[in-house]
């Protein structure tokens, strides 16, 4: 079956996951059927999809008729024979049970067309096992979206022993039409991706409390700043359901052994019910205030054993090709929200270290689950998971490709840099922060390139501030924080400063460090749904990245000063009226007008465009000497190969084709 030929989706099981799959389904354009057991289950889900789609409505993510349309696709069944007619693509998401998911293929097969796909949204099942209930094995595969599936950007698609080529690539095909991204598990395997690196972090911190090396507190707190994980270990566990991954800790003991034993922790917590915030309690109080995490109390040793651990994990999946380093670190990151990947973090702390840290504890404890794999040996000797300059990226034959959080390309004399963190909101990190710097350097320096377009990666943010999470992994004190500013103040600076002409095209949340990114452009188009403010007010903060001054600049210190001190969130047609931003567009057609305003920057005379720049900064503080560098500058652009251009092409009614000579 090819993509485009697929028209029909079922859905079976209409729970969180269901409804929420269905959904991402309609809003792509499918007919979706939508089967559960019980009329009441099926109408629940449909309810839930209406009042989604009118959130996002409401919040302009759509259109009113893009939800009316969407919700128009969904039919509702209980029926399974009415739900599978004519179905091309049937996803099962059904309870996260073996037995369960046995036992509705083998009615699924009863009545579903010849040709259908068959999927299983599992996050740890055995595709293969799942796959030879069926009579098609071959066009069986996993497809484990994470929730909830309408804002969760990752799918895992898992290749099962028997899966074809084909099916991979239509079901990865599917996934990137409902706007997710697919990541291939090439292997079945426990736990996947990001479940087989997660769960064995959640039994490790389980242990370490266990033991009495650490508090629940100082693991979470190591966890979260230190680490910089989007939570602390037992947070994240309570907030994802401790039974959840206490399951599929069970389930890989079973299949891979002694070093994936549950911690009795766990299975107390799971056995008095107390599973965190879905009851209330779990490792923190949910009814007295929940999970509050102390800052400045990690642990070093608790911080080295946790990223050993992590590393180990990262290291058998390469090892048994289920993905490669790469493939990890993305779906840990669009999967998980990590800041960067596993082995990105592992490659940072020295891979060689972490082994040692195994070592160390497999002698003290002799723990299988601390034996250091022959893969990440392999890799500690090859220099790190990504080589040994620790990157992911191109090297010196792709000098625009080895960024890490940034995408830069040039194309028709537009270098575009787009931010490309959307698991963290696009949010700049000191990472970001340093590439920023050298990609404007680069394209700066590139006479190929005529006009610098930026933009966020997805749709949800431009840039929503500062990563103060990652940031303070690191660490930051006043003379530090003094540091960091400067840091910000130059690599912005030197957008401002560019002789090119920069547009940033901003489409979602433009907060904080994001807006003063912004404000270094020279032009700003906004989509209707943006968002931009400064509120580092309500943190305690200023803005320190140029924002107190370049803002006065555009729009006067009254409208500066109202921004900053109310530290609101204001809609793009108010950012409009208040001389920030340029242009308004609708929100589909946000890329294509940033592109189109960058295209028409560049084509224009670079002398003069430079020229112009220079001149209007130079005038800042003192207009005579601005009013100076423009007599200046206009005497140098009289002189130009540029002028005849445009006064030829004007004569003759054409377009001119400036050089910059």
């Amino acid at each position: 079956m090819r993509l485009e030929d697929v028209q029909r989706v079922a859905v079976l099981g209409a729970g969180n996951m269901g409804h929420g799959i269905a959904e991402v389904a309609a809003l792509a354009g499918y007919d979706v059927a939508l089967r559960d057991i019980e009329e009441a289950f099926v109408r629940d889900g449909y309810e839930q999809i209406e009042w989604s789609l009118g959130k996002l409505a409401e919040k302009d993510r759509i259109d009113d008729e893009e939800a009316d349309a969407a919700l128009d696709r969904v039919e509702t069944f209980v029926d399974l024979g009415d739900a599978l007619a004519d179905a091309d693509i049937v996803i099962e998401v059904v309870p996260e049970k073996m037995a369960i998911k046995k036992d509705v293929y083998d009615e699924v097969v009863e009545h579903a067309p010849e040709e259908a796909v068959f999927v299983t949204n599992t996050s740890s099942l055995s595709i293969t096992e799942l796959s030879e209930v069926t009579d098609r094995p071959e066009r069986f595969c996993g497809m484990h979206f994470f929730n909830p599936p309408v804002r969760m950007q990752l799918v895992e698609v898992i290749s099962g022993a028997h899966t074809d080529e084909e099916t991979l690539e239509l079901i990865e095909g599917l996934a990137e039409e409902m706007g997710k991204t697919p990541v291939r598990v090439r292997k079945d395997s426990p736990g996947f991706i990001v479940n087989r690196v997660l769960v064995p972090l959640m039994n490790e911190a389980a242990w370490i409390v266990e033991s009495g090396d650490a508090t629940i507190e100082t693991v979470d707190s190591t966890t979260k700043y230190d680490v910089g994980l989007p939570m602390g270990s037992f947070e994240l566990a309570d907030q994802v359901g401790i039974d959840v991954g206490y399951h599929v800790l069970e389930y890989m003991h079973e299949m891979l052994g002694e070093a994936y034993r549950p911690c009795p922790l766990l299975s107390e917590k799971v056995e008095n019910e107390t599973l965190g915030k879905k009851t209330g309690s779990g490792f923190y109080d949910y009814e007295d205030g929940g999970a509050e995490i102390p800052t400045g109390e990690g642990d070093e040793d608790v911080r080295r054993r946790l990223l050993a651990v992590m590393a180990n994990e990262v290291a058998g999946l390469i090892g048994n090709d289920v993905a490669d380093a790469e493939a990890i670190d993305r779906a840990m990151q669009l999967g998980a929200g990590f800041p960067d990947g596993p082995a990105k973090l592992a490659d940072d702390e020295g891979l060689d270290v972490l082994v040692e840290t195994l070592d160390d504890l497999h002698e003290e404890t002799d723990e299988e689950r601390y034996r250091a794999t022959d893969s990440l040996r392999e890799a500690a000797d090859a220099g790190g998971f990504h080589g040994s300059d620790g990157a992911a990226g191109g090297g010196d034959d792709d000098p625009l490709a080895d960024y890490d959080t940034l995408s830069v390309t040039v194309e028709e004399r537009i270098g575009h840099v787009e931010i490309d963190r959307p698991h963290r909101m696009n949010t700049i990190s000191h990472e970001l922060l340093a590439e920023f710097e050298s990609a404007i350097d680069r394209l700066d320096a590139d006479d190929e390139v005529r006009a610098i377009l930026v933009t966020g990666a997805g749709d949800r943010a431009f840039s929503a501030g500062a990563d103060f999470q990652s940031m303070a992994a690191s660490g930051v004190d006043p003379l530090e924080g003094v540091e960091l500013s400067r840091t910000g103040q130059r690599t912005f600076g030197k957008l401002e400063a560019s002789d090119k002409p920069v547009v940033a095209g901003i489409d979602g949340y433009c907060l904080g460090g994001g807006m003063e990114l912004a404000t270094a452009a020279d032009l700003r188009v906004a989509s209707e749904r943006s968002e931009l403010g400064q509120p580092e007010h309500d943190l305690g903060l200023i803005p320190g990245w140029g924002g107190t001054q370049r803002l006065a600049r555009i729009v006067g210190e009254g409208r500066a000063k109202e921004i900053i001190f109310t530290a609101d969130r204001y809609d793009a047609e108010t950012m409009y009226e208040y001389g920030f931003v340029n242009e308004v567009v609708e929100n589909d057609a946000l890329i294509d007008r940033a592109w189109e305003l960058a295209e028409e920057l560049a084509a224009g005379p670079p002398v003069a465009q430079k020229y112009t720049k220079r001149v209007i900064h130079a005038g800042r503080d003192d207009g005579e000497a601005g009013l100076e560098a423009e007599s200046q500058a206009f005497g140098h652009a009289m002189n130009t190969d540029d002028l005849m251009e445009g006064i030829t092409a004007f004569m003759s009614d054409e377009e001119p084709e400036f050089e910059g000579k």
